[in-house]
């Protein structure tokens, strides 16, 4: 079973957030969906998760990455964050 392909085991999975729909989606509906949405984490901290993080490639294409199937090309993305002097994010 794989997460790109959800069978009748993924829908019984712990967090319903973390399910990618049957159907298809545009990225603006991507985004508005949470995999988490305040609840507190082990530390007590209230926490919202997004379920989709939108990231735009060099050529300006907008991409909707989602939390767990593709978390390292999420973690690969932070890692070529930078910020300038103004508090602007840039890529590398």
């Amino acid at each position: 079973m794989s997460i790109d392909k959800p069978g009748k085991d993924m829908r019984r999975t712990v967090n319903p957030g973390d399910r990618i729909s049957d159907e298809p989606q545009s990225i603006e509906e991507k985004a508005q969906q949470l995999a988490v949405d305040h609840v507190p984490d082990i530390t007590g901290d209230v926490v919202t998760v997004p379920t989709y993080f939108i990231v735009e490639e060099p050529d300006g294409e907008k991409k909707a990455l989602h939390h767990v199937k593709d978390a390292e090309e999420i973690s690969d993305v932070v890692r070529q964050m930078r910020v300038d002097e103004n508090g602007d994010r840039i890529m590398d």
